[in-house]
């Protein structure tokens, strides 16, 4: 088992990334600390985990609430005994801002992206670091997209939002891998299984003329391998680079756009 006695924290485990990546990382042999601004989810995510014979605990924390974060993850170490890896799956709903044309946009719309993401990544990875430093062990993760490399129409502020956060990737890697923290980004692209993608092919529906199955098609046929990622394969990737395993990979983004996007 690739992750086999390993304490994780998955923040945003109620949404479908989240709770992949948790499931993942269980059945590698985590135990899992599940967490989520809407408890049932991550309530119900956990349960699926512990039903499948994992290890995994839920609890509601807000991940831009940086005293609810450090509290929740002082309680862990306090049972647990230590953090191991942190992961970031926390969303930023915000459906005025797609579908908007940027030279429509205020600025606080623009922003509200860009801040959140960061404000959340930040929160988390910080208070994971202030637990890892001691051990001089643990892995800092989180998951951008791939607007943060390619330019993209309609997205307003999520772009530079999902860039923020691999400079803050780069930036904690550079602090933190001298003294054994590794720090990872995932960087997928184009998963129809995510209630995400569903609201991005929403908003920009009447501006793209294509249905649902069309726009699929589209993102298919823009990778390498003629289909979209699953969300199995992502979480898969995640307990890989979570792992002993991953030990030379720091301060870098995995690209898994399935081609789409060149290195």
């Amino acid at each position: 088992m690739l992750l086999k006695d390993k304490i994780a924290v998955v923040y945003g485990a109620g949404g479908a990334i989240g709770g992949a990546v948790a499931r993942a990382f269980a059945a590698e042999g985590a135990t899992v600390f599940l967490t989520g601004r809407r408890l049932p989810t991550v309530e119900a995510a956990a349960k699926e985990i512990v039903a499948a014979g994992g290890s995994a605990e839920a609890a509601e924390v807000d991940a831009l609430d940086g005293q609810a974060v450090e509290a929740h993850l002082r309680s862990v170490v306090e049972r647990a005994g230590r953090v191991d890896v942190s992961f970031n799956a926390v969303g930023v709903p915000d459906r005025e801002i797609l579908g908007t044309p940027l030279a429509e946009l205020d600025v606080e719309t623009f922003l509200r992206p860009v801040t959140d993401y960061a404000c959340s990544y930040f929160l988390t990875a910080r208070a994971a670091a202030r637990r890892m430093l001691p051990n001089h062990s643990g892995v800092i993760m989180t998951v951008t997209a791939i607007p943060a490399r390619m330019g993209s129409a309609l997205n307003g502020g999520y772009g530079p939002a999902s860039a923020a956060k691999e400079a803050l990737t780069r930036d904690l890697s550079a602090e933190l891998a001298p003294h054994g923290v590794r720090v990872v980004g995932l960087r997928p692209h184009g998963l129809p299984e995510t209630a995400s993608l569903r609201a991005v092919h929403a908003a920009k529906a009447d501006a793209s003329g294509l249905s649902w199955q069309q726009f699929e098609e589209y993102l298919a046929a823009s990778s390498h391998t003629r289909r979209t990622m699953r969300l199995r394969e992502l979480a898969e990737v995640a307990a890989f680079m979570a792992s002993d395993r991953a030990s030379g990979m720091t301060g870098t983004s995995v690209n898994l756009s399935m081609g789409r996007l060149d290195d």
